[in-house]
Order: C-alpha cells, then sequence, then structure tokens
C-alpha cells in the first residue's frame, strides 16, 4: 500500500514530464492500433473471406511435374549424347494416356462428402454442309474453313493423344478448337450451361434443350448463326463428323440464344477454324453427344474433350475435398485447384501489402517509442537519485523503490494507451481504407505497366464473353458481375474461360478495396501486451539504477 501511495503521488507530483510520456504512448499506441487492425482485416479476409461463398474446382494434369520428371529420368541418357535437342517421343510418352475418364471424375466426387454438386461439358467439333454454313467474317474464312474440315482428321488424332486439361476453362478445348467448323457442346446440367465457356446469355426464342435421352438430337444455337442461316425454332440441321465427311448427324433447333458479349472475334487468327468464333457454337446435352458417339468415351476420332467441375459451399471444404481425392487414390501427377480461391487470392494482394507495410510501421513506431520512453525514465530517475537515497536509508528495500518506479510508469503507461487506443479505433477505418487504396492504385498501374509493355494489346482477349461471367466469390467488398443463362439456374461463380477467352488478354483482377478495420477484443489484446512490454523494458533502466545506488553515498554526496 505503501509503494501505491507514493506511486500515484510521484505521478500527480510530477506531471510535466507524464503529460509528455501519456502523449508519447498515445502516438504509439494510435499507431499500433492501426497497424494490428489492418492486420487483423488481412487475416480475417484471408481466413473467412471464402467461407459462405460456392466454390468451383477442377482436377487438373500437373504437366510440368511429369515434363521435369522425364527430363530427370533421361538426363543421364542426355549428358552422353551429343545432341541438345529434347527427346520428343519419350515426353509425348510420359504426357499421353492420363486423361481422367468421367467415370474417374464421378468417383472422386463421391469419394468426399465435401462436394455440394457437379457439372460437367464435354466439348467436340463438328463440320459443315451444303445446308448448314458457320457464320464467317470474311471471304477468306471460307478457304480456311474447308482446310480445316479436310485436314481435321490428322488434327484430331494429334490432339486425341494430349491429355486434355481436364477442369474448366480452356482446359480440355484443343483439339476442339482447331478442327471442325462449329463447336459441339454438351453440358450435363442447367448449372454447366449456366458456367457456359462462352459467357453467359440469353434465349431469344424456344427453350433449352432437356438433359434426358427423350432429348436426344435438341441443339440450341447463337442468333448470329440462326439469321446467317435463315433458321428458327422447329427447323433440322444436318452437320458432318469432322474426320469422316461420309458421316452425318441431324439435329433439332428447340431455342435460339444471344450471347451477352457478342463478339466477331476468334482465336487463332485469321487461318483459324471457324469453330473458334463463339457464334458457331452449339449447345446440347451430355446426352445426345453420347447418342450421336462423340462423347468423351468414345473411340471415334473426334471424341469430346471432357471438362469436369466440383462445387463446395466454401473453402473449407474445398480444402476437404483436396485431402480426401489423395486419400481416394487420385495419382501425384494431377493437382486440385480453384481459380475462385487464386482470384479472390489474388484480390487480397493489395491489402497483403498493406499488413506488411502496417507490421513493419508498427516495428519501427514500437522501436523508436521505446527508446524514447528509456531515454525519460533514465533522466526520471537520475532526477530523483536523492529521493531514492532517503527511502533506502529510512528502510525500504530497493526493490520496493524499484517497484515504485515502475507501477508509476505503468500507469501512465495505461493511460496513454487508453488514450491512443480510442484515437486509433477512430481513424482506423479511414486511414486504413486511404492507404489500402493507394496499393490497389499502385497494384492496377502495375498491372496496366505488364499488360503496355509490348507497346499494344494482346490478341483474343476476353471478347467471347469472358466478362459476362466473372467471378463471383470474392467478398471483398468490390462489385462482381455475374450473369445467368436463361435456363435458371444460378452461377456457381466459376470464371469464364474457354475458346475466345485467352488467360493473357484483358483479364484483369478486382482488388480488395474497402475493410472494415475495427477494433475487437483481440487488438485490445494486443495492445495491452504491448503497453506492458514498453513499460517494462523502460522500467528495468529504473530497477537496475535503483539497484546500483547506496544510500549513505548518496546522502553525503548531497551533503
Amino acid at each position: 500500500m505503501f509503494i501505491l501511495r507514493n506511486a500515484w503521488r510521484s505521478v500527480v507530483r510530477n506531471k510535466g514530464r507524464n503529460i509528455l510520456i501519456i502523449i508519447i504512448v498515445a502516438i504509439i499506441a494510435a499507431a499500433a492500433t492501426i497497424g494490428l487492425s489492418i492486420r487483423q482485416a488481412a487475416n480475417s479476409a484471408k481466413e473467412s473471406g471464402l467461407e459462405n461463398t460456392t466454390i468451383t474446382a477442377q482436377i487438373d494434369l500437373d504437366r510440368s511435374k511429369l515434363i521435369s520428371q522425364q527430363r530427370s529420368s533421361s538426363s543421364a541418357s542426355a549428358s552422353s549424347s551429343s545432341s541438345s535437342t529434347p527427346d520428343f517421343d519419350s515426353l509425348r510418352k510420359a504426357l499421353s494416356n492420363k486423361t481422367l475418364s468421367l467415370a474417374k471424375y464421378k468417383k472422386y466426387a463421391k469419394a468426399s462428402s465435401a462436394v455440394k454438386s457437379t457439372y460437367y461439358t464435354e466439348t467436340t467439333s463438328v463440320a459443315k454442309t451444303d445446308s448448314f454454313q458457320p457464320v464467317e467474317t470474311s471471304t477468306s474464312s471460307s478457304s480456311s474453313s474447308s482446310s480445316s474440315s479436310s485436314s481435321s482428321s490428322s488434327s484430331s488424332n494429334s490432339n486425341s493423344q494430349m491429355p486434355g486439361g481436364q477442369g474448366g476453362g480452356m482446359g480440355g478445348m484443343e483439339s476442339a478448337t482447331t478442327s471442325g467448323d462449329f463447336q459441339l457442346v454438351g453440358f450435363s446440367s442447367d448449372t454447366a450451361v449456366a458456367n457456359a465457356s462462352n459467357g453467359t446469355f440469353t434465349m431469344k426464342s424456344g427453350k433449352v434443350f432437356g438433359y434426358g435421352s427423350s432429348s436426344n438430337g435438341d441443339v440450341i444455337i447463337s442468333k448470329s448463326l440462326a439469321d446467317f442461316n435463315d433458321l428458327k425454332v422447329g427447323d433440322t440441321i444436318t452437320v458432318e463428323n469432322s474426320s469422316d465427311s461420309s458421316t452425318t448427324h441431324k439435329l433439332t433447333i428447340v431455342g435460339i440464344y444471344k450471347n451477352t458479349s457478342d463478339s466477331t472475334s476468334q482465336t487463332g487468327g485469321p487461318n483459324s477454324s471457324t469453330a473458334s468464333d463463339p457464334a458457331n457454337a452449339i449447345y446440347t446435352s451430355v446426352s445426345t453427344l453420347k447418342s450421336l458417339g462423340l462423347d468423351s468415351s468414345s473411340d471415334d476420332d473426334d471424341a469430346a474433350q471432357l471438362s469436369f467441375t466440383y462445387v463446395f459451399a466454401n473453402k473449407s471444404a474445398y480444402e476437404t475435398f483436396v485431402k480426401d481425392v489423395k486419400k481416394a487414390g487420385l495419382s501425384s501427377d494431377y493437382t486440385v485447384s480453384s481459380s475462385d480461391v487464386e482470384e479472390y487470392e489474388s484480390s487480397l494482394v493489395p491489402l497483403n501489402n498493406l499488413s506488411k507495410f502496417a507490421l513493419t510501421l508498427l516495428l519501427v513506431v514500437l522501436g523508436v517509442g521505446a527508446v524514447v520512453l528509456v531515454a525519460l525514465n533514465l533522466f526520471n530517475v537520475r532526477e530523483r537519485k536523492y529521493e531514492v537515497g532517503v527511502l533506502t536509508a529510512i528502510g525500504v528495500r530497493k526493490a520496493k523503490v524499484a517497484a515504485q518506479f515502475v507501477l508509476e510508469l505503468f500507469i501512465v503507461t495505461m493511460v496513454g494507451l487508453a488514450i491512443g487506443a480510442v484515437a486509433g479505433a477512430a481513424t482506423s477505418v479511414p486511414i486504413s481504407n486511404q492507404l489500402l487504396a493507394g496499393q490497389v492504385a499502385s497494384q492496377q498501374s502495375e498491372q496496366t505497366s505488364q499488360q503496355q509493355q509490348f507497346g499494344r494489346q494482346m490478341q483474343g482477349g476476353g471478347q467471347a464473353g469472358g466478362s459476362g461471367s466473372s467471378s463471383g466469390s470474392s467478398t471483398s467488398g468490390t462489385s462482381s458481375n455475374s450473369g445467368t443463362s436463361n435456363s435458371g439456374s444460378s452461377n456457381s461463380g466459376m470464371p469464364s474461360g474457354g475458346f475466345g477467352n485467352t488467360a493473357i488478354g484483358k483479364r484483369t483482377t478486382k482488388y480488395l478495396s474497402t475493410v472494415n478495420a475495427t477494433v475487437n477484443l483481440k487488438v485490445v489484446g494486443q495492445l495491452i501486451l504491448i503497453g506492458l512490454a514498453l513499460t517494462i523494458v523502460s522500467a528495468l533502466v529504473a530497477v537496475v539504477f535503483v539497484m546500483r545506488y547506496e544510500p549513505l553515498q548518496i546522502l553525503a554526496d548531497r551533503s
């Protein structure tokens, strides 16, 4: 009680010095509050941002790993050989026969209870007939289309040996976009239709096909293609097998759709197949493809490329699935990836950079503040040297005297912390968002610089509907465009990909632009720990000096 009473009297008596300490501690506390709040917001966004958002994922072949392994295994023979040319045959062999079947995909879906639902598409190509022609924007396209059709057999043969990228986006569509005149896409469900690789669309007339065998042969075509061929709902079209012109397929138009983002562009340049033009995409069910013998399980050269997508309720379920499929026997040659997760993590880059900056600033402020407090406490002890001598001379133990100095500093520090915490809490949100805006602007400027460094815009940007189905998974506080087809199913957030939308084109990450950097109990607890740390560090000076003082020598020097 004696120590507490003396400490309080000393705090009240030395107002000027203690007010200075309170101001310094308040500044430190305000900066610490803002820094800790930013880091708390970053951690919260990273951990819980996708917990209430639908996640889609795909299983992809890890080609880089397989190529690296193959080159490592043949390194000995390669070193003894005088030729520096890679062994292409062995590389092709390492990559061949790696495509997962539909049965395998379904097996992994059943192996994990974390899977909410699945959907898939099967994509192949078909050729034109005299009565049904693809949309062409130039006369040169005709010769290109003809040559493409005539050479499609060899093209399909070579591409069928390549393990297509399983999953959504462009993966698995190589052969479909390099041969034939039309792209024939089979969907497994309304959800698959809503996430069409061409982007979202609306029905202009008719309706979307069914998925059962009763709807075999039913298709929907684009309005551009219908207008080009003067077709309407109910008409029948005939297409050829891309690798065998003697084989034809009759299809019935049950609906005409219009892409949300209509474009005449196509990937691959002017000599590419017209199948890469989104206007020439014919949509149907996977049941129809199976009835035509063009599904992914077919032995036909034009067998469809399979794109299978898993849907999860949140990121935790996705992470559980990654573990479950490994236990179910998924080879290490494959990886599970989610464009939604990757997109969201990319959107956090400015916030993560700001979090690192906040940590650096916090450490600097604490370091400088600790030095200043140590200096002030050192002067305080030296000024009160005679008081220390008197107290120890009358029988007060040095430990109690040192404890008094520590208690004084603790009282002053806590007052400064309280004031600083209130100021920091009041200003953390506007300051954090202002700093974050600067980070976002810097990141966007870097992105723009990367796009412009070639001196031109990249070809094949996402004009075919890539922007029509941008990721809806981000909960970052920025608006996210998301569309649906008129099939009635909601877009699960899968970013569009596929032909007509190359990844290196105009895709722009929607960065997290605002945070609610509020002060919670965790931040308050961290502030208290900071206050205790500052008190202990600066009070060590008092303890050391008090323990070194000799009371009789102090009084003798005084007299």
